[in-house]
């Protein structure tokens, strides 16, 4: 490892002597950053010292996500070998070269082999299409700002892709990075002071500007030509005959139609279980998004409904159905963006669980609300919090003047 580091520490010298090379040289501090410790240390009083920086939590939650990651291409795989077992077209073009060679000429959706080469010829290019121009983003704004790339993008870039259907445009994928990178977090100044999640952001905007490649039924079956709604968009339609013909446990494992990373909640629980022992994510988000999910969905199922067929939906299928389970883990604990104090957590997670739940209830034109709820609390997170103090500080002087 020794020729490596002097390597680095060589190029590093070069690429520092330009100001012409500020760009490369961000590019270049976020690879050594990414193969090496950093080798700045911080002394003096004021400083506090720990073995957890923020390269270490993010590489944390990339760990949470592996089994998401693994899923995404398995269920892409399963859900479009289906398709073509049904008599829908194989996928064409390059991606059908790359499955023949790596798949054979069968499609067999019992065969793990099978369904990873299809679904990672779906997933993976829109994890590079993702890295490379949010990559870009990040190095340019880094070179400019004079600062090292943080590795916040590292998990952004992550989550990005497992919100996508399986047949996105790489293209509309190069544009919502781009605009989840720089107008959800650069222009308020980068890592730490953005507002609201890029990835969701990005997300949202693709879903607003292009909703046909975002929402139809078309796009959640990796097969040309073969319609696939997902259980969420089947329920607002008919009600909860295509839940019980999926049956609760396969929508649990992830079995179904969506999204390349929301659909295994088991998965999900994985990362959960990895964010929480390891303290990067709040439990009290989790549990009162959980909380707020049970209270308003057994709500709404006593009011009931003859013309809403979303009101008989009871809370453990809204659990397992669209996004709910990798937004409650991995999104609505988002430290930056989420409320800081401990108050302020529980409100906001109590909120997500409300507005989730009235939102795909009550809009059945947009069924799963996550996103939107999310987004919403970002942008109240600092009111929140903001009161919460206040609330603190009254009570302080309550106690003083006692």
């Amino acid at each position: 490892m020794r020729p490596l580091r002097r390597l680095l520490d060589r190029q590093d010298a070069l690429l520092r002597r330009s100001r012409w090379l500020r760009v490369p040289h961000a590019l270049f501090e976020a690879t050594d950053a990414f193969l090496y410790t950093t080798g700045k240390t911080t002394r003096g009083a004021p400083h506090v010292r720990d073995a957890v920086d923020l390269k270490r939590v993010m590489i944390t939650v990339v760990v949470a996500l592996l089994p998401c990651m693994i899923m995404a291409m398995a269920n892409t795989g399963v859900q479009g070998n289906l398709a073509i077992a049904d008599g829908a077209l194989p996928p064409d073009g390059w991606r059908g070269g790359l499955v023949a060679l790596l798949g054979g000429s069968g499609h067999d959706p019992a065969s793990w082999w099978h369904n990873l080469a299809l679904g990672g010829a779906y997933y993976l290019p829109v994890l590079l299409v993702t890295f490379a121009v949010g990559g870009f983003w990040e190095g340019l704004f880094a070179g400019v700002r004079r600062h090292e790339i943080a590795e916040g993008f590292l998990v952004s870039g992550m989550l990005f892709p497992l919100l996508l259907p399986p047949t996105i445009p790489l293209w509309q994928v190069a544009l919502g990075i781009s605009f989840g990178v720089v107008f959800g977090k650069e222009i308020f100044g980068g890592v730490g002071m953005n507002i609201l999640n890029p990835a969701l952001i990005a997300r949202a905007f693709l879903f607003f500007a292009y909703p046909a490649q975002i929402s139809g039924n078309e796009v959640w079956v990796a097969a040309d030509g073969f319609s696939g709604a997902t259980l969420m968009a089947a329920a607002a339609e008919t009600g909860m005959e295509p839940l019980l013909e999926a049956t609760w446990m396969q929508a649990f494992l992830g079995w179904t139609p969506g999204s390349m990373g929301e659909t295994s909640a088991l998965a999900c629980l994985f990362g959960a279980a990895v964010l929480l022992i390891t303290g990067v994510a709040s439990w009290r988000i989790m549990l009162t998004v959980t909380l707020g999910t049970v209270l308003t969905a057994t709500l709404i199922n006593l009011i009931g409904s003859e013309t809403n067929p979303l009101f008989a939906i009871p809370f453990w299928w809204h659990m397992v159905l669209g996004g709910w389970a990798f937004a409650a883990v991995f999104m609505a604990t988002d430290p930056v963006t989420a409320p800081y104090s401990k108050t302020g957590q529980l409100i906001y997670g109590l909120l997500i669980g409300l507005l989730v739940v009235v939102v795909r209830v009550l809009n059945p034109a947009y069924p799963d609300g996550l996103l939107l709820a999310i987004l919403l609390m970002n942008v109240f997170s600092p009111l929140i919090d903001h009161y919460v103090v206040k609330a603190h500080i009254r009570r302080r002087r309550a106690r003083h003047a006692a």
